[in-house]
């Protein structure tokens, strides 16, 4: 079986959360196995108590519940630790450049923590697969392992079976697909956001917005043309990472004057 070739550590991780909004659900499970140059493995698992009521629907899907994590200790206690594990590492999951990466970093950031992922490669083995046969992450086990996923939303038996399917992808696409973090970085659209949570993307190297009446257009022109709209932003419900990346863009663009 193909194994990644590598230059530097990679850190695979999965997250259950509360929710789906980065900007407004809390981890309560984390999950990380770090695949080293020399072959070795590392594996950090922790459950993470909330400090919140964990939706029944929520547990409903992964099976973890208030009592199970009301004696775990809280992100903020466990920030620095989780950050010095991945340290110097590539990152890498399933849909993780979507949705884990954006809620470890808001979390990150809410426990002062500063983080800055787009130094590292990110490996997003879901975009892998939705380029060359889409499915969901069990889906993808059965079709390119041959196996069940039993333990789906179990937070370390999703993380153990994205690695398999990714060797498995190496595999079976050898002549698309070429077996190093740089190429699978590019390969699964690494490069093309500015925030986390994807509400600013590069469009020709330019930040421009990707959701509401400005979709496709450069940041600096509107606030530009509607200065206003930054300060909506800064006062709305977007994650501390969008606010921080639309802070640093106006502030290039005043000194530009």
């Amino acid at each position: 079986m193909a194994q990644l070739q590598l230059e530097k550590p990679i850190a695979f991780f999965d997250l259950e959360t509360t929710g789906v909004d980065p900007a407004k659900d809390r981890i309560i499970e984390i999950a990380i196995v770090k695949l080293n140059p020399d072959g070795s493995r590392e594996s950090y698992v922790k459950r993470i108590n909330p400090e919140r009521p964990i939706p029944a629907e929520t547990t409903a899907i992964h099976g973890i519940s208030d009592e199970d994590v009301k004696d775990a200790p809280t992100f903020k206690q466990l920030a620095h630790e989780i950050f010095n594990f991945i340290k110097n590492c590539d990152l890498g999951g399933y849909n993780s450049n979507k949705f884990d990466i954006p809620c470890l970093a808001e979390e990150l950031l809410r426990a002062g923590v500063n983080v800055d992922f787009k130094k590292r490669k990110l490996v997003d083995v879901q975009q892998v697969f939705y380029k060359m046969e889409p499915r969901t992450l069990s889906a993808a086990y059965n079709f390119y392992c041959q196996k069940e996923h039993k333990n789906a939303h179990a937070a370390l038996a999703d993380v153990e079976a994205t690695i398999e399917i990714l060797e498995a992808q190496l595999d079976k696409y050898e002549q698309t697909v070429h077996n190093n973090v740089d190429e699978l970085h590019k390969f699964t659209g690494g490069d093309d956001f500015v925030d986390y949570a994807r509400r600013i993307i590069l469009k020709n190297g330019i930040p421009v917005f990707n959701f509401g009446k400005h979709k496709g257009t450069a940041v600096t022109e509107v606030f530009r043309k509607e200065p206003q709209y930054y300060d909506w932003m800064m006062q709305s419900d977007f994650a501390l990472n969008t606010k921080q990346c639309i802070s640093e863009i106006l502030n290039t663009m005043l000194l530009k004057k």
